[in-house]
């Protein structure tokens, strides 16, 4: 059974709860939403073509044992600086406080490539002990830019080892996001 518990806007009014915690973050308009909902298998997650469109911490508890969190997009949304600020240090403190956290999904846009607002993720998440694995959206779509930069372990002491590759299209990769979440 999936519940939608609430959307948040502050870190300290989230519930809490003894199950583990599965996050979802990236850049504005990775997919972050139609991700969730391929995992999920139904629609749980609003998805717009209107990127940062999720504006709060969205929580949704699985069967009682897990939740999935969809964390607010960064780096494109078309909003003021300060409201862009307020969000990237509500991200830090979700994720410097979250105890029951067992992995941050970091979502890259497989079209689009790593940007400098990815590394910075990766770099905050590494120096803080936060176990991330990054995963490529959306790649069923072309591919339009040629040199990507490409990630490496070795420089990533948080990271964990699986590059995920997914489509919330095609359905590529999903399979082993539940089983990695542990949801059947």
């Amino acid at each position: 059974m999936i519940r939608f518990v609430g959307s948040f806007d502050i870190v300290e009014s989230l519930p809490n709860t003894q199950f583990n915690e599965y996050a979802f973050v990236g850049r504005s308009n990775v997919g972050k939403s139609s991700l969730i909902n391929a995992i999920v298998g139904q629609t749980i997650a609003r998805t717009s073509n209107t990127p940062g469109r999720t504006q709060q911490i969205n929580m949704f508890n699985i069967d009682d044992r897990i939740m999935l969190v969809d964390l607010p997009g960064y780096g494109y949304a078309r909003t003021s600086k300060e409201t862009a600020v307020q969000w990237l240090e509500r991200l830090e403190k979700y994720l410097l406080s979250r105890t029951q956290l067992k992995r941050l999904f970091i979502l890259i846009d497989s079209r689009v490539g790593v940007k400098k607002s990815d590394l910075e993720l990766l770099d905050f998440c590494d120096e803080n002990g936060i176990l991330y694995q990054i995963v490529y959206t959306k790649k069923d779509k072309k591919i339009r830019e040629k040199s990507q930069i490409l990630i490496a372990h070795d420089e990533h002491g948080a990271m964990a080892q699986e590059v995920l590759e997914t489509s919330a299209e095609t359905g590529l990769g999903i399979e082993n996001l539940r089983a990695i979440i542990g949801i059947k």
